[in-house]
Protein backbone atom coordinates (compact mmCIF):
# COMPACT_ATOMS: atom_id res chain seq x y z
CA UNK A 1 0.00 0.00 0.00
CA UNK A 2 1.51 3.32 -1.04
CA UNK A 3 1.87 6.08 1.51
CA UNK A 4 1.91 8.75 -1.17
CA UNK A 5 -0.38 8.57 -4.17
CA UNK A 6 -3.89 7.52 -5.00
CA UNK A 7 -6.29 6.63 -2.21
CA UNK A 8 -6.85 2.88 -2.49
CA UNK A 9 -10.02 0.86 -1.87
CA UNK A 10 -8.30 -0.86 1.05
CA UNK A 11 -7.51 2.49 2.63
CA UNK A 12 -11.11 3.53 2.06
CA UNK A 13 -12.35 0.43 3.92
CA UNK A 14 -9.92 1.09 6.77
CA UNK A 15 -11.07 4.71 6.98
CA UNK A 16 -14.76 3.75 6.99
CA UNK A 17 -14.16 1.17 9.70
CA UNK A 18 -12.00 3.52 11.75
CA UNK A 19 -14.56 6.32 11.73
CA UNK A 20 -17.58 4.10 12.36
CA UNK A 21 -18.13 5.16 15.96
CA UNK A 22 -17.94 8.84 15.06
CA UNK A 23 -20.27 8.38 12.11
CA UNK A 24 -22.79 6.46 14.18
CA UNK A 25 -22.80 8.97 17.02
CA UNK A 26 -23.00 12.03 14.78
CA UNK A 27 -25.64 10.82 12.38
CA UNK A 28 -27.88 9.28 14.99
CA UNK A 29 -28.03 12.76 16.51
CA UNK A 30 -28.61 14.42 13.14
CA UNK A 31 -31.35 11.95 12.27
CA UNK A 32 -33.13 12.69 15.53
CA UNK A 33 -32.73 16.39 14.72
CA UNK A 34 -34.61 16.28 11.40
CA UNK A 35 -37.28 13.66 12.13
CA UNK A 36 -40.72 15.13 11.41
CA UNK A 37 -39.30 18.39 10.06
CA UNK A 38 -40.32 19.74 6.66
CA UNK A 39 -37.61 22.39 6.53
CA UNK A 40 -34.42 23.47 8.26
CA UNK A 41 -35.29 26.05 10.90
CA UNK A 42 -33.63 27.50 14.01
CA UNK A 43 -34.64 24.51 16.10
CA UNK A 44 -33.00 22.10 13.65
CA UNK A 45 -29.82 24.19 13.63
CA UNK A 46 -29.77 24.28 17.43
CA UNK A 47 -29.92 20.48 17.51
CA UNK A 48 -27.24 20.24 14.81
CA UNK A 49 -25.04 22.51 16.91
CA UNK A 50 -25.44 20.17 19.88
CA UNK A 51 -24.63 17.13 17.72
CA UNK A 52 -21.41 18.67 16.41
CA UNK A 53 -20.25 19.75 19.86
CA UNK A 54 -21.01 16.26 21.21
CA UNK A 55 -18.74 14.84 18.48
CA UNK A 56 -15.92 17.08 19.75
CA UNK A 57 -15.82 19.33 16.73
CA UNK A 58 -15.33 22.11 19.28
CA UNK A 59 -17.49 25.10 20.16
CA UNK A 60 -15.69 27.68 18.01
CA UNK A 61 -15.65 25.52 14.91
CA UNK A 62 -19.23 24.38 15.44
CA UNK A 63 -20.45 27.97 15.66
CA UNK A 64 -18.54 28.81 12.48
CA UNK A 65 -20.17 25.89 10.65
CA UNK A 66 -23.65 26.76 11.92
CA UNK A 67 -23.23 30.42 10.95
CA UNK A 68 -22.26 29.42 7.41
CA UNK A 69 -25.23 27.07 7.10
CA UNK A 70 -27.56 29.77 8.45
CA UNK A 71 -26.40 32.14 5.71
CA UNK A 72 -27.03 29.54 3.04
CA UNK A 73 -30.47 28.72 4.45
CA UNK A 74 -31.35 32.42 4.49
CA UNK A 75 -30.08 32.88 0.95
CA UNK A 76 -31.86 29.83 -0.49
CA UNK A 77 -35.07 30.61 1.46
CA UNK A 78 -36.02 26.93 1.66
CA UNK A 79 -33.72 24.08 2.63
CA UNK A 80 -35.11 20.62 3.26
CA UNK A 81 -33.76 18.37 6.04
CA UNK A 82 -32.41 16.04 3.34
CA UNK A 83 -30.28 18.90 2.01
CA UNK A 84 -28.85 19.61 5.45
CA UNK A 85 -26.34 16.76 5.24
CA UNK A 86 -25.09 18.07 1.90
CA UNK A 87 -24.64 21.58 3.32
CA UNK A 88 -22.87 20.23 6.39
CA UNK A 89 -20.54 18.07 4.30
CA UNK A 90 -19.73 20.97 2.00
CA UNK A 91 -18.94 23.37 4.83
CA UNK A 92 -16.71 20.88 6.65
CA UNK A 93 -14.75 20.21 3.48
CA UNK A 94 -14.34 23.95 2.89
CA UNK A 95 -13.03 24.44 6.43
CA UNK A 96 -10.43 21.71 5.99
CA UNK A 97 -9.41 23.18 2.65
CA UNK A 98 -8.96 26.63 4.19
CA UNK A 99 -6.77 25.10 6.88
CA UNK A 100 -4.43 23.56 4.30
CA UNK A 101 -5.47 19.96 4.91
CA UNK A 102 -5.25 19.30 1.18
CA UNK A 103 -5.13 16.10 -0.81
CA UNK A 104 -3.00 17.28 -3.69
CA UNK A 105 0.43 17.72 -2.09
CA UNK A 106 2.95 15.24 -0.75
CA UNK A 107 3.35 15.36 3.03
CA UNK A 108 7.08 16.11 2.91
CA UNK A 109 9.48 18.01 0.68
CA UNK A 110 11.97 15.31 -0.21
CA UNK A 111 14.11 17.76 -2.16
CA UNK A 112 15.57 18.61 1.24
CA UNK A 113 17.96 15.86 2.25
CA UNK A 114 17.95 14.78 4.93
CA UNK A 115 14.39 15.90 5.62
CA UNK A 116 14.30 16.32 9.41
CA UNK A 117 11.06 15.76 11.32
CA UNK A 118 10.85 16.49 15.04
CA UNK A 119 7.93 14.61 16.59
CA UNK A 120 6.30 16.03 19.72
CA UNK A 121 3.35 15.08 21.93
CA UNK A 122 2.52 14.00 25.47
CA UNK A 123 3.19 10.48 26.70
CA UNK A 124 0.53 7.95 25.81
CA UNK A 125 -0.83 9.54 22.62
CA UNK A 126 0.86 7.02 20.33
CA UNK A 127 3.84 9.23 19.46
CA UNK A 128 6.51 6.53 19.33
CA UNK A 129 4.17 4.11 17.56
CA UNK A 130 3.36 6.77 14.97
CA UNK A 131 7.08 7.33 14.37
CA UNK A 132 7.61 3.60 13.93
CA UNK A 133 4.71 3.20 11.51
CA UNK A 134 5.77 6.25 9.53
CA UNK A 135 9.35 4.97 9.36
CA UNK A 136 8.16 1.61 8.05
CA UNK A 137 6.02 3.14 5.37
CA UNK A 138 8.73 5.56 4.28
CA UNK A 139 11.10 2.61 4.05
CA UNK A 140 8.56 0.78 1.90
CA UNK A 141 8.48 3.84 -0.36
CA UNK A 142 12.19 3.41 -0.95
CA UNK A 143 13.34 6.14 1.44
CA UNK A 144 16.31 5.67 3.74
CA UNK A 145 15.20 6.56 7.28
CA UNK A 146 17.07 7.20 10.51
CA UNK A 147 15.43 7.37 13.95
CA UNK A 148 16.67 9.46 16.87
CA UNK A 149 15.67 8.47 20.41
CA UNK A 150 15.75 11.90 22.02
CA UNK A 151 13.13 11.02 24.66
CA UNK A 152 15.87 10.07 27.10
CA UNK A 153 13.83 10.61 30.26
CA UNK A 154 11.95 7.32 29.97
CA UNK A 155 13.76 4.06 29.39
CA UNK A 156 10.53 2.63 28.00
CA UNK A 157 10.47 5.26 25.26
CA UNK A 158 13.94 4.35 24.00
CA UNK A 159 13.15 0.64 24.24
CA UNK A 160 9.88 1.05 22.34
CA UNK A 161 11.51 3.07 19.58
CA UNK A 162 14.28 0.48 19.33
CA UNK A 163 11.66 -2.25 18.83
CA UNK A 164 10.05 -0.19 16.08
CA UNK A 165 13.43 0.43 14.42
CA UNK A 166 13.92 -3.34 14.26
CA UNK A 167 10.38 -3.93 13.03
CA UNK A 168 10.73 -1.30 10.32
CA UNK A 169 14.31 -2.37 9.59
CA UNK A 170 15.71 1.15 9.92
CA UNK A 171 18.72 2.27 12.01
CA UNK A 172 18.42 4.20 15.25
CA UNK A 173 20.69 6.57 17.17
CA UNK A 174 20.33 6.38 20.96
CA UNK A 175 22.23 7.02 24.16
CA UNK A 176 21.82 5.99 27.77
CA UNK A 177 18.78 7.08 29.79
CA UNK A 178 19.16 10.62 31.11
CA UNK A 179 21.42 11.75 28.27
CA UNK A 180 21.00 15.23 26.84
CA UNK A 181 18.14 15.02 24.29
CA UNK A 182 19.74 17.74 22.16
CA UNK A 183 22.96 15.73 21.99
CA UNK A 184 21.03 12.71 20.70
CA UNK A 185 19.30 14.87 18.09
CA UNK A 186 22.64 16.37 17.04
CA UNK A 187 24.26 12.95 16.65
CA UNK A 188 21.26 11.65 14.72
CA UNK A 189 21.24 14.44 12.16
CA UNK A 190 25.03 14.30 11.84
CA UNK A 191 24.82 10.55 11.17
CA UNK A 192 22.02 11.12 8.64
CA UNK A 193 24.22 13.54 6.70
CA UNK A 194 27.18 11.16 6.78
CA UNK A 195 25.08 8.23 5.53
CA UNK A 196 23.00 10.35 3.09
CA UNK A 197 19.70 9.39 4.69
CA UNK A 198 16.53 10.75 3.13
CA UNK A 199 14.46 11.26 6.29
CA UNK A 200 15.24 11.74 9.99
CA UNK A 201 12.54 11.17 12.64
CA UNK A 202 13.39 12.56 16.08
CA UNK A 203 11.36 11.38 19.08
CA UNK A 204 11.11 13.89 21.94
CA UNK A 205 9.98 13.78 25.57
CA UNK A 206 6.27 14.20 26.15
CA UNK A 207 6.20 16.18 29.37
CA UNK A 208 3.87 19.10 29.92
CA UNK A 209 4.23 19.61 33.67
CA UNK A 210 6.64 22.51 33.20
CA UNK A 211 6.00 24.56 30.05
CA UNK A 212 9.17 26.62 30.45
CA UNK A 213 11.37 23.51 30.56
CA UNK A 214 9.48 22.02 27.62
CA UNK A 215 9.95 25.15 25.55
CA UNK A 216 13.63 25.40 26.44
CA UNK A 217 14.26 21.75 25.64
CA UNK A 218 12.51 21.81 22.26
CA UNK A 219 14.21 25.09 21.36
CA UNK A 220 17.62 23.61 22.20
CA UNK A 221 16.93 20.52 20.10
CA UNK A 222 15.92 22.69 17.16
CA UNK A 223 19.02 24.86 17.46
CA UNK A 224 21.52 22.00 17.54
CA UNK A 225 19.92 20.27 14.55
CA UNK A 226 19.97 23.47 12.50
CA UNK A 227 23.72 23.70 13.08
CA UNK A 228 24.12 20.45 11.15
CA UNK A 229 21.40 20.93 8.52
CA UNK A 230 20.27 24.43 7.68
CA UNK A 231 16.55 24.89 8.27
CA UNK A 232 16.17 21.74 10.38
CA UNK A 233 13.78 20.64 11.62
CA UNK A 234 11.83 21.00 8.40
CA UNK A 235 8.69 19.68 10.09
CA UNK A 236 7.43 19.66 13.67
CA UNK A 237 4.80 16.93 13.81
CA UNK A 238 2.48 17.04 16.82
CA UNK A 239 0.83 13.71 17.67
CA UNK A 240 -2.56 13.92 19.40
CA UNK A 241 -4.84 11.20 20.74
CA UNK A 242 -8.21 11.75 19.07
CA UNK A 243 -10.03 9.76 21.73
CA UNK A 244 -9.23 12.41 24.35
CA UNK A 245 -11.49 14.97 22.68
CA UNK A 246 -11.12 18.36 24.31
CA UNK A 247 -7.84 17.37 25.98
CA UNK A 248 -6.37 17.12 22.49
CA UNK A 249 -7.34 20.77 21.92
CA UNK A 250 -5.52 21.73 25.12
CA UNK A 251 -2.40 19.80 24.14
CA UNK A 252 -2.38 21.41 20.70
CA UNK A 253 -2.49 24.80 22.39
CA UNK A 254 0.34 24.03 24.80
CA UNK A 255 2.68 22.63 22.18
CA UNK A 256 1.91 25.46 19.77
CA UNK A 257 3.13 27.84 22.47
CA UNK A 258 6.22 25.73 23.18
CA UNK A 259 7.37 25.27 19.59
CA UNK A 260 6.35 26.00 16.02
CA UNK A 261 4.09 23.06 15.19
CA UNK A 262 3.75 22.66 11.43
CA UNK A 263 1.68 19.47 11.08
CA UNK A 264 -0.61 17.14 13.04
CA UNK A 265 -1.03 13.40 13.34
CA UNK A 266 -4.25 12.41 15.11
CA UNK A 267 -4.30 8.84 16.43
CA UNK A 268 -6.73 6.30 17.90
CA UNK A 269 -9.73 7.48 15.89
CA UNK A 270 -10.94 3.89 15.51
CA UNK A 271 -11.78 3.56 19.20
CA UNK A 272 -13.78 6.74 19.70
CA UNK A 273 -16.88 8.66 18.69
CA UNK A 274 -14.87 11.89 18.97
CA UNK A 275 -13.51 11.93 15.42
CA UNK A 276 -14.87 15.45 15.01
CA UNK A 277 -11.75 16.57 16.86
CA UNK A 278 -9.89 16.34 13.53
CA UNK A 279 -12.10 19.09 12.09
CA UNK A 280 -12.00 21.31 15.16
CA UNK A 281 -8.28 21.20 15.82
CA UNK A 282 -7.42 21.81 12.18
CA UNK A 283 -9.78 24.79 12.11
CA UNK A 284 -8.88 26.31 15.46
CA UNK A 285 -5.11 26.10 15.14
CA UNK A 286 -4.80 26.47 11.34
CA UNK A 287 -2.34 23.57 11.29
CA UNK A 288 -2.70 20.95 8.55
CA UNK A 289 -3.56 17.39 9.56
CA UNK A 290 -1.14 15.14 7.67
CA UNK A 291 -1.76 11.73 9.23
CA UNK A 292 -4.53 9.89 11.05
CA UNK A 293 -4.28 6.66 13.04
CA UNK A 294 -7.10 4.18 12.57
CA UNK A 295 -5.88 1.02 14.28
CA UNK A 296 -2.96 -1.06 15.48
CA UNK A 297 -1.71 -2.41 12.16
CA UNK A 298 1.17 -0.70 10.39
CA UNK A 299 -1.03 0.28 7.45
CA UNK A 300 -3.60 1.87 9.78
CA UNK A 301 -1.55 5.06 9.82
CA UNK A 302 -2.95 6.91 6.82
CA UNK A 303 -2.00 10.02 4.96
CA UNK A 304 -4.88 12.39 5.66
CA UNK A 305 -7.10 12.97 2.62
CA UNK A 306 -9.62 15.63 3.57
CA UNK A 307 -12.07 14.76 0.78
CA UNK A 308 -11.99 11.06 1.65
CA UNK A 309 -12.27 11.81 5.36
CA UNK A 310 -15.38 13.94 4.88
CA UNK A 311 -16.85 11.48 2.38
CA UNK A 312 -16.38 8.67 4.89
CA UNK A 313 -18.14 10.64 7.63
CA UNK A 314 -21.19 10.97 5.40
CA UNK A 315 -21.11 7.49 3.86
CA UNK A 316 -23.80 5.06 5.01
Amino acid sequence: MALFGLFTSKEKDTLDRGLQKTKTGLFEKITRTIVGKSRVDDEVLDHLEEALIASDVGVETTLRIIERIQKRVARDKYVSPDELQYLLRDEIEKLLTENQSTDETLPFDFSKKPYVIMVVGVNGVGKTTTIGKLAARLKNEGKSVLLGAADTFRAAAVEQLTIWSERADVPIVKQQMGADPAAVAFDTVKSAVAHQADVVLIDTAGRLHNKVNLMNELTKIRQVMSKVVSGAPHEVLLVLDGSTGQNAFQQAGEFSKATQVTALAITKLDGTAKGGVVIGISDQFKIPVKFIGLGEQINDLQLFHRKEFVASLFRN
